[in-house]
């Protein structure tokens, strides 16, 4: 029944009577989604599945992309990075020193660097991750503080500079005490003043998050304050008024003035102004998770389609109803609106559910993210933008699902529908458009299956990719040497030499190696080089990594030699310069050349000086297998030199056992304890791990993929045994008289599993465009995979295939073992 607006009703009496007409379509549409509690129950589950993977995907792109970060206007906060050929780096202490007294464009800029302080527990020493940040640091961001302030600048000197600010994870760690101000704790054995507690933030609540813990202030020396030594952070703030590309201009002339002033270090150096926000996340994992929404959008689609399925089936045997509302005077107008409300009423209901949905899988997608996959500023929460964008994909999918069933049963007429009980009209044209939905249905699961299928492809490329190192059996940890050990060359060789003796005497140790990287992690630094008797251009130099190595290190990880020789212990401080380079630096540099007899020449390392020594020359005497320590994605030319000829202070060790490495943590820390009783071993872990932490990421996008294609592939079977199994109910005169003329059963099933093979194999051939489309949107995530897999889209084909003969399955055989005289009699 519709209501009429009488012409002379005034506007008050139109807005009453039409809020009337509002609250009697919802209760009536309530009525009849009760009426049907399975056909309700199924949407609301359709929906909420779809609708909560969206928002629960929705929440962790708002929070790296959209979210306003938790400072004081944030919009003008940038990085600057020094920048080298195109390649970024850390920057210089005499870079920064200039930047911020020359600019003109920067409200303020601070700098900061990581680092880390050993402190006394019960067991054993620990290492606490700390961040080393000149005063104005937290001024300049608007952190806000738990307890105490900020750092003062008259800190930043030499002396005044043993002041502590803790993280609130820190704090409370340290027992929580509300008067730990003004209190002392002891840092590589002196002591540091608490002056401040920063508020919770979101990494506080992460226990996987191994950032600082504490921070310090930065005080430059006297050796640090040069050009050649890249090592800092920098983060400006822009004044009011002032954008990125200004910005940009004046601290290119300003690198224009330095490279002027120190053509040795300088020449050919840059700088790369960038918002702080998009600094924060690689590009590589941006294009992931906005590739990621769009799979869950997808899912939603196909979880849209089958809802419109389910409600046509359901107008169906509504259109008596729909014909006596006709009869009775509802327009075409009201008889849509009304199905419409139905289905945006489902769609809420969904939402309702979905954010519920949503919030378990938030809490399941943040136990399983691999540590650092998101910025530590992502707040992970379900805030009113989230929520508002819910309400949208809800009422979003309300309308793309009621649509068809509203237009539908505003067409019925009423005639017809009362003559023949509901069976012709528009029947065949609601038959056709079930059909065209499925058939848009398998099309978007062939895309999801095959996007999910061409990440597996890619992932087993990275997996089988030849990392050049062996990873079992072996131990590998960090020793951060505080900031008041010796820096003697000697000391640190007599040191390390007898940290190695002790740890080889432990039953079950094959070998061990000090390195100043790591495989498959940090490898090194990166330095630039030139090739001796070579034109040297200081602004075109090439850069490799450069890793300091005991001569032990290709045995313990399983590195092969392929030219000349490895590293013996007669490599030290009295005798010739030598170095090895990887496959990669020979074919970069020295192509149709023999490396053997090639010098390189390159500064020196100060063990604990961030400055660089005088170039010197170092005789190429082995070429070894390349080592893909940046990843497998990249190759990178890298050179190792001897540690005994250039030692560091701070080191990693890497151990061979003959047993579970894991197992052997405990013995491998006490021998070092017994010659070090205050060195902490940081990150200790084995080189499986290590393995695994570089795959992380990678398996971690498969497995959602995964997730979400077998989500869609679930709703593609439903959808075509609804279709199916409705076909067939609506069919059943004409199978018993099949089955009465001398039909075998088998023909039965045949003809009803054939059609839905037709509608799987139609929707599959439309499904390749997208699937190509996908390809070529992931070519930046994948490896080794094109954007036209055959194999891959073969078998996400074949898959959709066996899908749809099971859900034809059930209904074609209920149709077939039906006794037709029970049908007849019942038609």
């Amino acid at each position: 029944m519709t209501n009429t607006v009488r012409p002379n009703s005034t506007p008050g009496n139109r807005s009453i009577l039409w809020l009337q007409h509002v609250a009697r379509s919802l209760h009536f549409g309530l009525r009849m989604l009760l009426k049907n509690p399975a056909l309700s129950l199924t949407v609301l589950l359709t929906l909420a599945l779809g609708i909560g993977a969206n928002t629960a995907m929705f929440t962790i792109d708002y929070a790296v992309f959209l979210a306003p970060l938790p400072y004081p206007h944030p919009e003008r906060l940038v990085t600057i990075q020094s920048t080298f050929q195109g390649h970024r780096d850390w920057v210089t202490a005499g870079d920064f020193l200039d930047w911020k007294e020359q600019n003109t464009v920067f409200q303020d800029m601070n700098a900061w660097t990581g680092g880390g302080f050993n402190i006394a527990t019960q067991e054993e020493p620990e290492n606490v991750a700390a961040s080393h940040v000149t005063t104005g640091f937290y001024r300049m961001m608007g952190d806000r503080f738990y307890l105490g302030r900020k750092f003062r600048p008259e800190e930043g000197v030499a002396g005044k500079d043993h002041v502590v600010i803790l993280t609130y994870k820190m704090w409370k760690r340290l027992g929580a005490d509300p008067k730990i101000l003004n209190t002392a704790i002891d840092l590589d054995g002196e002591p540091y003043t608490v002056v401040g507690v920063l508020s919770p933030s979101p990494r506080d609540q992460d226990a996987r998050d191994q950032g600082a813990l504490i921070s310090v202030p930065l005080v430059f020396t006297s050796d640090q304050l040069n050009h050649e030594y890249h090592w800092i952070n920098v983060i400006g703030r822009l004044k009011p008024g002032i954008n990125i590309t200004q910005a940009q201009t004046e601290t290119n002339v300003i690198a224009k003035r330095i490279a002027q002033a120190y053509p040795k270090s300088s020449q050919g150096w840059s700088a790369t102004v960038e918002p702080f926000k998009s600094a924060s996340v690689p590009d590589d994992r941006k294009s992931t998770l906005w590739l990621l929404l769009g799979a869950v959008a997808l899912v939603l689609l196909i979880a849209c389609v089958n809802v419109a399925n389910l409600l046509l089936a359901n107008g169906t045997t509504r259109r008596k109803e729909v014909a006596v509302r006709r009869a009775l005077g509802g327009s075409r107008t009201a008889i849509f609106a009304q199905f419409l409300t139905e289905s945006l009423l489902l769609a809420f209901a969904g939402a309702s559910l979905g954010v519920a949905t949503a919030y378990v899988m938030l809490k399941g997608l943040i136990a399983v993210m691999p540590a650092h996959t998101l910025p530590p500023q992502a707040d992970l929460r379900l805030n009113l933008p989230v929520l508002l964008f819910t309400l949208a994909i809800a009422t979003t999918a309300g309308i793309l699902s009621g649509c068809a069933p509203a237009w539908f049963a505003s067409r019925v007429n009423p005639c017809e529908a009362m003559r023949d009980g509901g069976r012709s009209g528009t029947g065949v044209d609601r038959h056709r458009i079930r059909r065209l939905l499925v058939l848009s249905e398998f099309a978007l699961a062939l895309t999801l299956l095959a996007g999910a299928g061409l990440v597996i492809h890619s992932f087993w490329n990275l997996v089988h990719v030849d990392l050049g190192v062996q990873t079992d059996h072996i131990l590998t940890f960090v020793m951060v040497a505080p900031e008041t050990r010796s820096k003697q060359p000697e000391r640190i060789v007599s040191y390390y030499r007898r940290i190695l003796a002790s740890i080889r005497s432990v039953p079950g140790v094959s070998h061990a190696t000090v390195m100043s990287g790591m495989p498959l992690d940090v490898p090194g630094f990166s330095m630039p080089f030139t090739i001796a008797g070579q034109p040297s251009d200081t602004a075109q130099r090439p850069g490799a990594v450069v890793q300091q190595i005991t001569p032990d290190y290709f045995r313990t990880f399983g590195v092969r030699l392929v030219k000349g020789r490895a590293f013996t212990e007669q490599d030290n401080a009295t005798s010739m310069k030598v170095a090895m380079v990887n496959e990669d630096f020979v074919r970069h540099f020295l192509s149709g050349a023999d490396p053997l007899r090639q010098r390189l020449v390159m500064q020196q390392f100060i063990p604990g000086v961030t400055k660089l020594g005088p170039a010197i020359e170092w005789q190429i005497v082995g070429v070894y297998h390349t080592v893909r320590s940046f990843g497998p994605r990249r190759d990178d030319a890298e050179i190792d030199i001897p540690f005994w000829q250039t030692p560091w202070d701070s080191a990693s060790i890497g151990v061979r056992t003959a047993e579970d490495p894991a197992s052997m943590t405990r013995s491998i820390a006490a021998a070092v304890h017994a010659v070090d009783p205050q060195m902490a071993l940081t990150e200790v872990r084995t080189m499986n791990e290590v393995r695994d932490e570089m795959f992380a990421n990678d398996r971690f996008t498969m497995l959602l993929f995964i997730c979400f294609a077998m989500v869609a592939l679930l709703l593609a079977s439903v959808g075509i045994y609804g279709v199916m199994a409705f076909s067939v109910a609506q069919r059943s005169q004409e199978m018993a008289i099949r089955v009465a003329l001398g039909a075998t059963r088998s023909r039965v099933v045949t003809l009803i599993i054939k059609e839905g093979l037709i509608l799987c194999m139609l929707g599959s051939a439309l499904g390749l465009i997208g699937a190509y489309l996908t390809g070529r949107a992931m070519q930046t995530l994948l490896y080794g995979v094109g954007a036209m897999d055959l194999s891959v889209f073969t078998a996400a084909a074949f898959l959709l295939l066996i899908a749809a003969l099971l859900a034809c399955f059930v209904p074609a055989r209920r149709a077939a073992s039906a006794d037709p005289m029970q049908a007849l009699r019942a038609e």
